[in-house]
């Protein structure tokens, strides 16, 4: 046993001082205890012995804690509390009633599904503390394989990430995001080569290459070669450059049902990208209990079950 956990003395003399100095009585505190007096008085004894100090003052006619019994006291409480609830918050830990779940989300995620997760999720599971990362889809692929993410909210590959598995949460063909001043806003629906001469807000290739490419697959069906005035992240960024008129963006029509004045959204025909959003987790043997019931609220939510 390493040498900072080698005690010349047990929880159970603990126990029996912190009864005795409660009481400040040996015999009602053996009562209490359910031992014979002469026993809890050596128990005690053993224990001034350890400390090296005495704990008790005794007099026939009274029982008073020293300086050190009462640095003790003091000490041991919490202690002895913090330890009984070892059984109870195990078992909570094990039936998926408490626990920490880190969770990494996209722009995406909050804007659509993640929402009505969270609010169910914490209605059910008020034990469980969530730990939420906004971070692209490259960042939390290599976390998730890491084991730095419980799961995540991201936009899949096109091959499927070795060690994770995944649910579909959404599956939605991206409409235009414009400035409320901008030449076509005016149009119930858009195509790509509407929009031939006007520039976009996209978003580092490396952060989600398979909806980048998406997008210039679509460009490219539609003959358009496309002007990328800027490359930002987070999501709300490349909102905030088209609303000052600095060009123009993708969005799915989950996202679009609250915009603020200077944005319009209208809807692509003809060729447009789809965006997608699964969740993720670790393809582990057995799932932390927390983490199932997490996975378990996000199902029940993109079901419609309650």
């Amino acid at each position: 046993m390493p040498r900072e956990y080698q005690f010349n003395y047990e929880l159970r003399h603990l126990v029996y001082f912190r009864e005795v100095a409660r009481q400040l009585h040996f015999r009602k505190a053996a009562e209490t205890l359910s031992i014979a007096q002469p026993a809890l008085s050596r128990q005690i004894g053993q224990l001034e012995i350890a400390l090296g100090t005495p704990l008790f003052s005794r007099s026939r006619r009274r029982v008073e804690l020293t300086a050190a019994g009462k640095a003790l006291a003091e000490r041991v409480e919490p202690v002895l509390r913090s330890l009984s609830k070892i059984p109870s918050e195990l078992q909570a830990l094990a039936e998926g009633g408490s626990g920490h779940i880190k969770v990494g989300f996209t722009g995406l995620a909050m804007a659509t599904v993640l929402p009505a997760i969270l609010r169910e999720f914490h209605k059910k599971f008020p034990g469980i503390r969530l730990e939420l990362n906004e971070s692209p889809t490259s960042t939390q692929l290599i976390a998730l394989q890491a084991g730095e993410l419980a799961c995540g909210f991201f936009h899949p590959e096109a091959t499927p990430t070795p060690g994770l598995k995944t649910k579909l949460l959404l599956r939605e063909k991206n409409g235009i995001l414009l400035p409320s001043d901008h030449a076509l806003s005016a149009k119930p629906s858009l195509q790509l080569r509407d929009l031939a001469a006007t520039p976009f807000v996209l978003f580092p290739r490396a952060y989600n290459p398979g909806f980048y490419d998406r997008i210039l697959a679509a460009f490219a069906r539609a003959g358009v070669t496309p002007r990328i005035a800027e490359e930002v992240w987070p999501r709300a960024n490349g909102v905030g450059f088209v609303r000052a008129g600095i060009g123009a963006t993708f969005m799915c029509p989950s996202e679009a049902k609250q915009l603020p004045p200077e944005v319009v959204f209208r809807p692509l025909d003809g060729p447009g990208p789809e965006s997608r959003l699964v969740i993720g987790w670790r393809s582990a043997a057995a799932l932390d209990p927390a983490l199932a019931a997490f996975l378990s609220i996000a199902a029940g939510a993109i079901s419609g079950e309650p």
